[in-house]
């Protein structure tokens, strides 16, 4: 299966001390199959035929690309050791980018599309919350996204990952940035994983030094919440 891998290289915030380099892995088809696939999806048509596996993709930002633990400890990858292991027809791409914000995520979304996804989870956030970006900015970008998503493929199942602010942030910050995920799930008509650190944020033993990013054993329990919301969403894309 060939593999294209793109490399991009930003500038990291304050918190990610690293420039580091992701792998984006690309839809295992030859450059000719890739364009006419393209062509095809952008004209409403249906591309995944059999033994054409239809594309997860899993866009956000250092927690999505497994900063700090072995690329088959992160979460997508236990999502798609899931998938395999059922026999399911779906290839999970990691379109995850440290130190991401929505406003990046916002101006690299249609570069990243032309993966043509099947199901799209958004998890992002998280750092504009590390930041302090306005909550009203954060949720323009985040509404952005799914909207460019959408108006690109409009049978995409999009899934909205919750994130929430440091409690250092002031109550009225973190309740504003809180409440961000589930009035826009439901203003967008997406799904919603609530809190993708549910069980994960805060807790020393599941989380590296910094204190922000899971360890091995927290992408497990982060994978988890995942397929919960993940799972039906799938069945429903099933032959």
């Amino acid at each position: 299966m060939l593999k294209r891998v793109f490399v991009l290289l930003l500038p990291v915030i304050w918190l990610f001390p690293m420039i580091w380099l992701l792998p984006v892995a690309a839809a295992d088809s030859g450059q000719d199959a890739a364009d006419s696939g393209q062509d095809a999806a952008d004209s409403g048509q249906d591309v995944s035929g059999e033994g054409a596996p239809m594309t997860v993709l899993f866009y956000g930002n250092s927690l999505t690309a497994g900063f700090g633990v072995d690329p088959d400890k992160a979460f997508p990858q236990r999502v798609q050791d899931k998938i395999d292991g059922l026999g399911w027809p779906f290839k999970v791409i990691n379109g995850g980018v440290g130190g991401e914000t929505t406003a990046g995520g916002l101006s690299r979304i249609d570069w990243v599309l032309q993966n043509r996804p099947d199901v799209f989870i958004l998890e992002l956030g998280g750092n504009d919350g590390l930041r302090g970006v306005d909550p009203g900015v954060t949720r323009r970008n985040l509404r952005a996204i799914i909207r460019r998503v959408r108006e690109r493929y409009p049978a995409t199942k999009i899934i909205l990952a919750g994130m929430q602010a440091p409690p250092n942030m002031g109550q009225r910050f973190v309740t504003e940035f809180r409440e961000i995920y589930p009035k826009l799930a439901e203003s967008e008509r997406v799904s919603l994983i609530p809190f993708i650190l549910e069980g994960v944020g805060g807790i020393p033993e599941l989380n590296l030094p910094d204190g922000i990013h899971p360890t091995a054993e927290g992408h497990a329990i982060m994978a988890e919440l995942v397929w919960k919301v993940l799972e039906p969403v799938l069945k429903e894309l099933l032959p």
